[in-house]
């Protein structure tokens, strides 16, 4: 994804680009319901009449009856409350009544668990929580700033989660205006290539829009990586990992972007220290080692081919033998960490660049980090490097001309308007009908009209009778869109203390602003 505001690409042939299942508990009658026994004797207690008759069983929901809760901690006691009726903040307003401090000021614990004022739900019950019959709770109390402490993570923590749903919604929004062909809102167009720098046509708008969130993300992701945002950048990457499974498995197989996004969550794994994270990282990276080989040929063969024998992406297995080998290590797999390891050193030792070689490519002009880049990926050879370099700066000339053009494009576009379905004008059938002979802009109302189909408006571009209609139109938001234009140029010096028929009238003679503004500016300094 680079600044210059395309999609790329990386490394191929041909590209180079929970559910949780809650069960549900299956409770005994006896959990939810008490039923008396048919065999009570009333005799022994003649007051329960209701068991005179041995066929009669009375059932009393649990949501009536007092549920036990043993407190230790801050106050030690038992409290009886219904589990159904008490929430979170009502329990701790008892606790902390009982314990002569404010409610804000204590934290409940039970099985392991703080127990919040929202776990997901608002208002939630103390049994929806998980709290029973005889549960045991811990009260703690927190100091004023140690409260104020938590308050602020959990803020933190919404309005982080907030960021990474406008995130995800705005990275979506942006790879549909430009995937499905819609005029964009932007004055740029994003585009997918290969590595050598050819535009890729997915043939699908799903594949394609999958491809460019997928690319998104990941390169956001590696931007707060950047910043030492591991956590963050973990989610990002998951929701680019995720659009990526949208796309035709059989076009996954053939890029090695998936590979790569999966090594940098690995890399996340590390740097966030969690072990439960380094769990699943093993099998991360063979999923990726799997696909860079699919991609790339059995030791990057294909990519040395398609580079003409150069090493582009050493220091991307370089970065997998490394996570493999610690991975490796933290499992057990001693003999394997070691060769992995082994295997990350030499590749590191090709990637050291020579002081005297880069010197001399510095003294040619060339930056410094364009430079170690040659160097790296010609395996030192400076001839080698310093072609690369003019192929690069060729490559890059040309990137901007074609940037250049598309904006100018878009503009075009633009003025042009968009079709019902909202799409923009396709500038490649305009001028297969501005080459025959047809006025551009009127070719491009007929494109406008009929979606872009070619035949039809070729039919009445050739009916002079909807020729001229399309003329007449033309016209008319001609004189609109000038009328428009006329209106706000008078309403802004308006603003700046004109007379408003003075300035009609020089607005109507001069029709540029700025004419229009000298005049009214001479007229009163006459006056």
């Amino acid at each position: 994804f680079r600044s210059n505001q395309k999609a790329v690409l990386r490394a191929s042939d041909k590209l180079e680009i929970k559910v949780q299942a809650a069960k549900q508990a299956k409770t005994r009658p006896s959990d939810n319901s008490i039923t008396s026994s048919p065999k009570h004797n009333p005799r022994k207690n003649p007051r329960h009449s209701a068991f005179d008759n041995p066929q009669t069983a009375i059932e009393i929901p649990i949501s009536v009856l007092m549920a036990k809760l043993k407190i230790a901690g801050t106050w030690a006691g038992v409290l009886e409350v219904q589990l159904e009726e008490w929430t979170v903040p009502m329990l701790r307003e008892e606790v902390a009544r009982r314990s002569n401090c404010l409610p804000a000021a204590i934290n409940l614990i039970c099985a392991g668990r703080l127990l919040k004022d929202s776990d997901g739900n608002p208002n939630p019950k103390l049994g929806e929580l998980g709290v029973k019959n005889n549960a045991k709770i811990l009260a703690t109390r927190v100091n004023a700033d140690e409260g104020k402490v938590i308050k602020e993570e959990l803020m933190a923590e919404e309005q982080r989660s907030a960021r990474l749903s406008r995130l995800r919604a705005a990275v979506a929004a942006l790879a549909k205006r430009h995937a499905d062909g819609s005029l964009p809102v932007e004055d740029y167009n994003i585009e997918l290539e290969d590595q050598r720098g050819q535009k890729v046509n997915m043939g699908s708008e799903t594949d394609e829009r999958a491809i460019m969130m997928g690319l998104m993300l990941h390169s956001k992701g590696k931007q707060l990586m950047r910043t030492e945002q591991y956590r963050d950048a973990l989610e990002v990457l998951q929701m680019g990992e995720e659009a990526f499974s949208l796309c035709d498995p059989k076009l996954i197989e053939r890029i090695d972007n998936v590979p790569i996004l999966q090594i940098d969550m690995v890399w996340c794994y590390f740097m966030l220290r969690d072990i439960n994270l380094l769990s699943v990282a093993g099998e991360r990276l063979a999923k990726a080692r799997e696909g860079i080989e699919r991609a790339h040929g059995k030791d990057g063969s294909r990519v040395r081919m398609l580079q003409g024998s150069r090493s582009p992406e050493l220091a991307l297995y370089l970065r997998l033998e490394l996570l493999e080998g610690v991975a490796a290590f933290h499992c057990g797999h001693l003999e394997k960490s070691r060769q992995a390891l082994m295997s990350a050193k030499a590749k590191f030792s090709k990637l050291e660049v020579s002081d005297e070689a880069l010197s001399l490519l510095i003294s040619m002009g060339y930056k410094e980090r364009e430079a170690k880049r040659a160097l790296k990926m010609n395996e030192q050879d400076l001839e080698s490097a310093i072609n690369f370099l003019v192929e690069e700066r060729e490559m890059k000339e040309k990137k901007q001309a074609d940037d250049i053009k598309r904006q100018m494009e878009i503009r075009e576009q633009k003025k042009y308007g968009k079709t019902p379905l909202g799409k923009a004008v396709d500038l490649q059938r305009l001028e297969e009908l501005a080459s025959i002979g047809f006025e551009r802009e009127l070719a491009a109302e007929a494109l406008r009209r009929h979606e872009n189909d070619n035949q039809k408006a070729l039919d009445d571009l050739t009916n002079p009778e909807l020729n001229s209609m399309l003329q007449l139109d033309i016209e008319s938001k001609k004189r609109k869109r000038q009328q428009k234009n006329a209106e706000a140029r008078i309403a802004e010096l308006v603003s700046m203390g004109f007379e408003r028929s003075r300035v009609i009238e020089a607005v109507n003679s001069y029709g540029t602003r700025t004419e229009a503004l000298n005049a009214l500016l001479a007229q009163q300094g006459q006056g």
